[in-house]
């Protein structure tokens, strides 16, 4: 496949991520990537939307953990220093402020009333954050559930329809050649719910922890990666470290 038809992860010189996925993500593509707590979705996000930034592709990143600080802290204990990246337009950051304990979301002129927003419908009317070449939202699954039309669906057993709306907006997305991808904790939906969004997407990554004797492993699992440069390899050993981010292990899984 052409470089044209990737978008480039950078950073060739601080990890081997970008070459150990074939050489980018592709074009048009949506990317789901899957772990539990503490697997490294925000990391994985964050090294992604990084290296975008650094090939000269414009990337939104919506959170519904961190805020505008804690996210630029994040970023510099990873030695990703994206200030002039932020100032610059190039990426654009978006908290969600979505409160899992209530299970409600308030905008700041929101009366303080209880009332809970349809998050995936104020999510696809935000223009403004689908402009950019790729979309990040970390983590996805925050939002389906605190999205009382998702979740109500989900309980009549309808986990499919409730999901088909937010996909054929994906979908028109994507046929533009924009990137939209997605991290989620499997752990916290209904694996039903989380089914229609396996089976759409071009690139599924899983995030695996692996206790090896004392010591706890992480990989990529690669599920699928539709339109790939070239080869990607099943497996790929990784960790993440202070001031160094995301780093690629010789390794393989015991």
């Amino acid at each position: 496949m052409s470089s044209n038809n990737l978008y480039s992860l950078g950073l060739e010189e601080h990890d081997r991520l970008n070459n150990e996925l074939g050489g980018g993500i592709p074009r048009g593509s949506i990317i789901l990537v899957e772990g539990d707590y503490g697997a490294g979705k925000s990391a994985m996000s964050q090294r992604f939307s990084y290296g975008l930034c650094e090939t000269d592709h414009s990337v939104t990143l919506l959170s519904t953990e961190l805020t505008v600080r804690g996210f630029i802290d994040q970023m510099h204990s990873l030695s990703y220093n994206v200030e002039e990246h932020l100032l610059n337009e190039r990426l654009l950051f978006l908290h969600a402020d979505v409160d899992s304990g209530s299970r409600q979301i308030r905008a700041p002129a929101d009366r303080d009333d209880g009332s809970r927003k349809e998050l995936l419908n104020r999510l696809m009317k935000a223009e403004e954050m689908w402009n950019a070449d790729v979309i990040v939202i970390d983590t996805f699954d925050a939002i389906l559930r605190n999205d009382p039309t998702f979740e109500a669906l989900v309980r009549q057993n309808e986990e499919r329809q409730a999901a088909l709306e937010i996909i054929s907006f994906f979908r028109d997305l994507v046929s533009q050649g924009k990137v939209v991808m997605l991290t989620v904790d499997p752990s916290t939906v209904d694996q039903e719910a989380i089914g229609p969004f396996r089976a759409i997407a071009d690139v599924f990554m899983e995030l695996q922890m692996v206790e090896v004797g004392n010591d706890v492993r992480r990989n990529i699992s690669v599920k699928r990666f539709a339109g790939m440069g070239e080869q990607v390899g099943d497996t790929i050993g990784y960790s993440v470290r202070a001031d160094a981010g995301i780093v690629i292990e010789s390794r393989s899984v015991a």
